[in-house]
């Protein structure tokens, strides 16, 4: 029984330190084995690992994609428009040894903290070198994958590897809205007002064709009217003449009876003349004579 009492200790010892050399590696991350501070060995296959008990330590990093949101940025492009920009990046731990050498004890939040001020300075390089309203419009997805590009140099000493950069919203300060929405407005006027005036252009050139072509078409049709009363004259007068050789009396009687149809046409007409003068001489009767 004692003897069973005495193995028991060094069994437990020896389960204490063999616990104490064994480390699982989960596959979604990755393990520095380190001595004093310093590196030893690193596991990025999952399974089982070892160390020395005691006198070397694990530090596990996340091996999946990794997100970063960074606070508001206030840039200023080209045209000096200020603009509120809101980003986020996704990146990974790429080399562990060198993100150790980085970073320090500090690790994931000390390495985000970094990347943020690469990730504002690249926005700030790139989004101030085009103008507003090409940050505004669909170039927006080529300006990203510069802004990337820049960070992703920057970040490659700290052993990380930026996959994507994505501006979420891309305002104009509070202070300036007003000013720009007044701004827009007295633009979308001038716009109207302009609009108006070559509405109003193309409404006086249609007027004035609509105006000559009113004249063209009067002008035409008096021409024509003359000409028609011209040939009735004409036929009239050849009538007359024609009647005038065949029957000379009736012709006189027409004639008469015309003068009467004038001078009497008016009511208020009134003649001073003797009624046995030549110009009554067919309303005469034969008992008169």
């Amino acid at each position: 029984m004692n003897r069973q009492i005495l193995w028991i200790g060094p069994l437990v010892a020896i389960a204490f330190i063999t616990l104490n050399a064994l480390f699982i590696v989960d596959e979604r991350e990755k393990a520095l084995v380190l001595q004093f501070g310093q590196v030893r060995a690193v596991e990025e296959e999952p399974g089982l690992a070892l160390k020395i008990p005691f006198i070397q330590n694990v530090v596990r990093y996340d091996d999946r994609i990794l997100s970063l949101e960074t606070q508001s940025l206030e840039v200023t492009p080209l045209d000096d428009r200020r603009l509120v920009v809101d980003a986020f990046a996704r990146y990974r731990i790429e080399n562990v040894v060198q993100f150790r050498e980085a970073v320090g004890v500090g690790g994931v939040r000390s390495a985000e903290s970094r990347l943020e001020r690469i990730l504002n300075a690249a926005t700030r390089e790139i989004l101030g070198s085009v103008a507003s309203n090409t940050i505004l419009s669909a170039d927006r997805a080529a300006l990203m994958e510069r802004i990337r590009d820049n960070a992703k140099i920057e970040a490659e000493n700290l052993g990380v590897e930026i996959i994507d950069v994505r501006l979420k919203r891309t305002d104009l300060p509070t202070q300036n809205l007003e000013a720009t929405f007044a701004r827009m407005r007295a633009e979308r006027e001038r716009e109207a007002a302009d609009e108006i005036a070559r509405g109003e252009e193309a409404a006086q050139k249609i007027r004035a064709q609509a105006d000559r072509t009113q004249v063209e078409i009067v002008s035409e049709a008096q021409k024509e009217a003359e000409i028609i009363r011209g040939e009735a004259d004409a036929m009239r007068n050849a009538i007359f003449a024609e009647s005038f050789g065949q029957d000379p009396s009736f012709f006189e009687f027409y004639r008469s009876m015309r003068a009467y149809e004038e001078a009497f046409n008016a009511s208020n007409t009134s003649l001073v003349i003797t009624p046995d003068g030549d110009f009554f001489e067919f309303l005469k009767s034969a008992d008169s004579e």
